[in-house]
């Protein structure tokens, strides 16, 4: 991936798609394009674009997915554009045996409109669950939701005080694990986890359940931003709590100078221990496989600043009629809080995903089946 940042990141969503469209198809791969019911930002179609590098008939299949969190797609899409122009990584993962399967914009109503989450306000990674059943309570959440509804934007400093107490009084990392854990209370709060599986949910289902099901073997990177230093991609473990796949994820992923494989079981990550999270539909559409997976998760700017980016995207959702300059700048201020638009960071990040790559596919070589 030595193309320059500049060429394979694209500044909107339908940039974006075209892009990576463009370079599948130079490629020589088929594309299949599951359209979704709403239109983007732009009056653009909106899609969740699927290409296969490999064969239908490859018992090792990586995936490498973007845009779980819309707004993160700017990233994931750059990494996707520049491997399939790779023609070394390419060859490699042929080599191996392994087929790759690019899934550009899992939520591309989100990467549009430059919100995180669905076109049902749901976060996405929170969203995989038996809704059937008792859903997970998240109480800290309730006492945190009325600070997260500011009646005005920018927050008044009351408000804002009343933030930065509870932050004082529990500190920054429980703030983040109570707010980001996921929450099925609040239709209209943040990092809702649905009421049913959402459009994006079942689209991905139908594309494991065909692309998967010839698979003995599957690794999924899939690539989001906002957590961490700046320019590190931390590769969190993204995977049942189980020891041996843990294991496995670090012995793939962990070597070669890379930043070692984080667990969210373990507290070793910067993601707080989170509910409903979208690994698990590779377990149940793909049950004859051996899953291995992670999170490769860049950094950005400070947790604070990311999610005084949310509350002021989530306050704007809340509020359409604010007037347009207002809300360019919070839509301008959300991009920036999750796509670092500078050459030194795209580098970064491609150099990293690059590493990722070849390890997920040596893994994949070195696994039996």
């Amino acid at each position: 991936m030595s193309t320059a940042g500049a060429q394979v990141f694209s500044p909107t969503y339908a940039k974006a798609r075209d892009s990576f469209l463009a370079a599948a198809q130079q490629a020589g791969l088929r594309i299949e394009s599951r359209l979704h019911p709403d239109k983007g930002r732009e009056g653009e179609d909106l899609a969740m674009d699927v290409a296969r590098d490999g064969a239908e008939s490859a018992g090792k299949l990586l995936i490498v997915s973007s845009a779980c969190h819309g707004v993160e797609g700017f990233c994931g899409s750059g990494v996707q554009v520049a491997a399939l122009h790779d023609g070394a990584w390419r060859e490699h993962a042929r080599e191996q045996g392994v087929a790759v399967l690019y899934l550009h914009a899992l939520n591309p109503y989100g990467f549009s409109h430059l919100r995180r989450v669905t076109q049902e306000n749901v976060d996405l990674n929170r969203n995989f669950q038996d809704f059937a059943k008792p859903l997970p309570v998240n109480e800290g959440y309730r006492e945190l939701h009325p600070l997260t509804q500011p009646e005005q934007w920018p927050p008044s400093q009351a408000h804002m005080a009343s933030i930065m107490q509870y932050v004082a009084l529990h500190g920054q990392a429980a703030f983040q694990a109570v707010v980001t854990r996921g929450q099925y209370e609040f239709p209209n709060g943040m990092f809702f986890g649905g009421s049913a599986p959402t459009w994006s949910n079942l689209a991905l289902r139908e594309v494991l359940r065909e692309h998967g099901k010839r698979a003995a073997q599957i690794a999924w990177i899939d690539i989001h931003t906002g957590l961490g230093p700046a320019g590190v991609g931390e590769r969190i473990f993204a995977g049942n709590d189980d020891a041996p796949t843990l294991a496995r994820a670090r012995a793939w992923w962990g070597g070669d100078g890379a930043t070692p494989v984080t667990s969210i079981y373990d507290g070793s990550s910067t993601s707080a221990r989170l509910t409903g999270m979208m690994y698990s539909a590779a377990y149940e559409e793909c049950p004859q496989a051996e899953y291995t997976g992670i999170a490769m998760e860049y950094g950005t700017v400070p947790m604070l600043d990311a999610m005084q980016a949310m509350l002021g995207e989530h306050w704007l959702h809340s509020h359409p009629a604010a007037p347009p300059p207002l809300a360019a700048h919070i839509k301008q201020q959300m991009k920036a809080a999750f796509y670092t638009d500078t050459d030194e960071w795209k580098q970064r990040v491609l150099e990293q995903a690059r590493q990722a790559l070849f390890q997920a596919a040596d893994g994949l070589a070195s696994s039996r089946g």
